[in-house]
């Protein structure tokens, strides 16, 4: 299959899940190929016919704009290597999920989340001690009897039991038909465990990223660079923590006003869209617009004149709402 027909089907899921899909991202590098989000969750997706394609440096910016937009990385894929990813299994790639184009139908049309991820040495399972400790009980075996029957160790079947030690496919089949229940848990992938972040390379610093940092500098504004983006940084204001869902957060680009610019600037405010933040563009020199669609426009000399991140919020909200009114 090709990559273009993956996308195309993942769209299509998500649509039918319920997800509001953004432009695809047509600029290289991309971090990134769709936004999609709904009520509950942000995913970024990037599409990889070999989820071993993904580039570390391009997991860190997923992961990244993951961080401070409030979603989930996400890789959708064919196949590891020569073998084709499994249905209901995820693999991880630098800390984020992959699956294949079936899983993610079930999980989000079917509401069946995946219970098997792949790991070093095979595929495993997370089970739930409690329920197996409780079924082995009922069924009056003794550590020592079930671990005979299983051919391991009592000490293992302890680890099962207190502290829910992941299991081989295999032996969690084993066991869910000898007692006819289910112990296996499901998994959720979209809540990618952060902690990878902790040794993270510093961000990429481009050009425009340094620009926007000092442009904004005196307005009390964070910024974090990234390079694989339509958008050049994300700004918000500076707080004592690095992500805070009331903090307004802004898709921000640096450019000259050109033809290429306008055409990041539309692809920026499908983003935001999706994404819920707001997008601006800093141009260099002349500007001919206000805005392009929900992106606005602003001159290096517009944001000399404020004083603070409020400033500029309600410049933003009151050009979009501008623009709205007029359309």
């Amino acid at each position: 299959m090709t990559k273009e027909k993956l996308i195309n089907q993942a769209i299509v899921i998500l649509k039918k899940s319920g997800h509001s899909i953004s432009e695809r991202c047509n600029i290289r590098p991309r971090s990134f190929d769709i936004a999609a989000g709904n009520d509950d969750v942000l995913l970024l997706i990037k599409v990889l016919s070999n989820v071993d394609g993904l580039k570390e440096d391009t997991a860190q910016e997923m992961l990244q704009l993951s961080e401070y937009l409030d979603g989930t990385p996400l890789v959708i894929g064919e196949k590891s290597r020569d073998h084709p990813l499994e249905s209901g299994v995820v693999y991880y790639r630098y800390g984020i999920p992959a699956i294949n184009i079936d899983t993610l139908y079930d999980y989000f049309v079917e509401e069946v989340p995946p219970v098997v991820y792949a790991a070093p040495g095979g595929l495993y399972v997370n089970v739930d001690g409690h329920v197996l400790h409780e079924i082995r009980l009922y069924s009056n075996l003794s550590i020592g009897a079930l671990a005979s029957e299983l051919g391991v160790s009592r000490r293992s079947i302890s680890k099962y039991e207190e502290d829910g030690m992941d299991m081989s496919v295999d032996m969690v089949i084993r066991l869910e038909e000898m007692f006819n229940q289910a112990i296996a848990l499901a998994i959720d992938f979209l809540n990618v465990d952060n902690k990878v972040l902790k040794n993270r390379a510093n961000p990429v610093e481009t050009e425009p990223g340094l620009s926007i940092k000092s442009i904004l500098s005196s307005l009390d504004v964070d910024v974090m660079p990234v390079s694989q983006a339509p958008f050049n940084a994300v700004s918000f204001e500076h707080t004592s923590s690095s992500k805070n869902k009331n903090v307004p957060i802004i898709l921000t680009g640096f450019s000259d006003y050109t033809g290429a610019m306008v055409k990041r600037a539309k692809l920026m405010s499908s983003i935001s869209e999706v994404t819920k933040a707001q997008s601006m563009f800093i141009v260099n020199g002349q500007c001919k617009s206000e805005c392009v669609d929900n992106t606005v426009l602003l001159k290096k000399s517009d944001i000399e004149e404020m004083e603070d991140f409020r400033d500029l919020i309600s410049c933003l909200y009151e050009k979009v709402g501008n623009v709205k009114k007029c359309a």
